[in-house]
């Protein structure tokens, strides 16, 4: 059974960009319910328009991988938001990006590399995830790296979590550390989430989603956010 990290992260686009952040999760989450695999929520940064400035949740089952290590990238939107009053057309963008999660023999992390911080999980989960400081950040010193995770009702249990993203992350990097700097690989692939970088563009007014990796185009947009992504995932197999 594989499991990965799927993080989505706000791009440009202000409000606009943190609710097609919010639509993308959604549309991953659908997705998986309808594979059957398991969706958790690890930790998110969520607005008051019901979006997300970051998002990272953790999804396993058979063929995960293979199925979602395409969605990594820039993704744009074009749509007028719910927050034009003109009736504009707006442009912004999210990124994703799929990390495979790895044994922990597999990266070396020394414990003095860390800097552990535990906090109030709030949010969902019930009076004891919200009296007791359960959530866990955990700062990677040498690359910089923060992951969290508030998922869990114990401390211990989130700060394995968060160790397993951290692992994903440090594992991808040392995959691609040829190709430059730390911060030259997270471009890679997420991008800098700028409106010229994108790998897809999910275009609103003309019902169309185009993916510019392999030139096609899908239509009846409003299904696919609602998880029937299973035309995207078929055309990267091909």
């Amino acid at each position: 059974m594989d499991k990965v990290i799927l993080e989505i992260r706000a791009g440009t686009g202000g409000d606009e960009a943190a609710i097609f952040a919010g639509d993308l999760a959604r549309m991953y989450q659908r997705y998986a319910g309808r594979k059957s695999w398991g969706f958790s929520i690890l930790d998110y940064n969520q607005t008051s328009l019901s979006g997300y400035k970051s998002f990272v949740a953790e999804i396993k089952g058979d063929g995960v991988y293979n199925a979602l290590k395409n969605e990594s990238g820039v993704h744009r939107v074009q749509r007028v938001p719910k927050t034009e009053k003109s009736g504009r057309v707006h442009t912004s963008t999210a990124s994703v990006a799929v990390l495979p999660i790895v044994e922990a023999k597999e990266v070396n992390i020394k414990q003095g590399d860390l800097e552990v911080t535990f906090s109030r999980a709030g949010g969902p989960g019930g009076q004891n995830v919200n009296k007791v400081e359960t959530a866990v950040r955990i700062l990677h010193k040498p690359t910089g790296i923060v992951v969290s995770c508030r998922e869990e009702r114990s401390q211990n249990a989130n700060r394995e979590k968060a160790l397993e993203v951290l692992r994903a992350k440090l594992y991808e990097i040392e995959q691609t550390k040829a190709t430059g700097s730390v911060g030259d690989i997270r471009r890679e692939q997420i991008g800098s989430a700028d409106r010229s970088e994108k790998i897809r563009t999910y275009n609103f007014p003309e019902d169309r989603i185009t993916d510019h990796r392999i030139g096609k185009k899908f239509h009846n947009i409003e299904k696919i956010m609602d998880g029937d992504m299973e035309p995207i995932v078929k055309a990267f197999s091909k």
